[in-house]
């Protein structure tokens, strides 16, 4: 028998084309149910990896021991994280009550430089805007975030549990051991990028809040310490959350310094050099050097995966589009989005490994 005709190149793009429409279009619909699903895969990712380090990195350090280990610290370092963003947000809030003048005071020097006779004050603010009808809209979100943090540690509880047959499944599902070894190196591309993901925004963002934590205390803002931490949680949405984070401290220079702006203009000047520094010129490199994305694909991932999940679709937009690239990277069809998707045009890293092959001496 003839062997079939391939398809044409425009009806196989076509087609993959209205794929990732529908693909997009199903993600969007099943955010509540797949949004908890992917962090809880990605916390098990990092646990996973964490327990690795211990046993390659301690030595002597038991195998067995590696992942309750890992588990129990990586839940004392999110209770640190937590008690740190209570215990200093208490202090944070108390003092917002003694800002209430000053801020009166900038409004004022502010409406007079823009010639507005009369100037609104806080109090007025708050009555214009009416807080009391997003009471119900915050008390369903804290609702819905408490829901879904359930239920991630629910499905991170089972991803865990379940770890120890993975293997005997992906045995099952490829029996060919050709098969077999392609498409674990598939996953494992993909868990690489992951904790490469980790590792660098772990790093930027320690960079950009301990150097924002230095101009704060020498210029002597108020909860420095609180700030810098919240800059460093922030860095873990790529590009945007340095800068959102930035912005923040130098609006309340303005009110513990209502005397004068300049250490409130300085202090923007130092953040914001400090973000273009790490996040133009090292972020890049470390990002390019490792997860293999183009930086344009980065910014595009971020927006696209916000739009589709909000948020945690902005904290996981790295890590899901190097897991699609690299599965995009496995059909002919869609191999051409995938070299797209890639900084050098080698998205499944083949390159890589065959230069490191040949740069490995051969033993005699």
């Amino acid at each position: 028998m003839p062997a079939p005709a391939t398809p044409p190149v425009t009806t196989r793009n076509a087609v993959v084309f209205l794929a990732v429409l529908a693909g997009g279009a199903t993600l969007y619909w099943m955010q509540g149910i797949l949004t908890p699903l992917a962090l809880a895969l990605f916390l098990a990712v990092m646990i996973d990896s964490f327990a690795r380090v211990l046993t390659t990195r301690v030595p002597g350090f038991p195998t067995r021991a590696a992942m309750p280990t890992a588990m129990v610290l990586s839940v004392l370092l999110f209770g640190v994280a937590f008690w740190v963003v209570i215990a200093n947000g208490r202090g944070f809030f108390d003092q917002l009550k003694d800002y209430t003048p000053r801020l009166n005071e900038i409004i004022a020097r502010v409406a007079h430089i823009a010639g507005i006779k009369v100037a609104p004050t806080i109090g007025g603010l708050v009555n214009e805007l009416n807080p009391q009808r997003f009471i119900g809209q915050a008390a369903a979100s804290f609702g819905n975030f408490a829901s879904s943090a359930v239920l991630v540690l629910i499905y991170l509880g089972f991803i865990i549990a379940s770890r120890k047959g993975f293997g005997r499944k992906i045995v099952a599902l490829f029996p060919q051991h050709a098969e077999r070894e392609r498409n674990l190196k598939m996953f494992q591309r993909i868990r690489d990028g992951v904790e490469q993901y980790l590792w660098i925004q772990t790093v930027t963002g320690l960079m950009i809040a301990a150097s924002a934590f230095v101009v704060m205390m020498l210029l002597r803002l108020d909860n420095a310490f609180f700030w810098a931490f919240l800059i460093f949680l922030a860095a873990y949405i790529p590009i945007l959350g340095g800068a959102i984070g930035c912005f923040l401290p130098p609006l309340f220079a303005l009110v513990q310094f209502p005397q004068s702006f300049w250490p409130a203009i300085i202090l923007f000047a130092a953040l914001q050099t400090i973000f273009f520094v790490v996040g133009n010129v090292i972020y890049p490199r470390m990002q390019g050097e490792s997860l293999n994305m183009d930086p344009t694909v980065v910014l595009l991932s971020l927006a696209l995966w916000g739009a589709l999940w909000g948020v945690p679709g902005m904290f996981l937009s790295t890590p899901l589009t190097v897991a699609a690239m690299v599965i995009l990277a496995q059909f002919d069809g869609s191999r051409w989005i995938a070299i797209l998707l890639s900084e050098d045009g080698d998205p499944q890293g083949e390159r890589a490994a065959t230069a490191a092959t040949r740069s490995t001496p051969r033993k005699k």
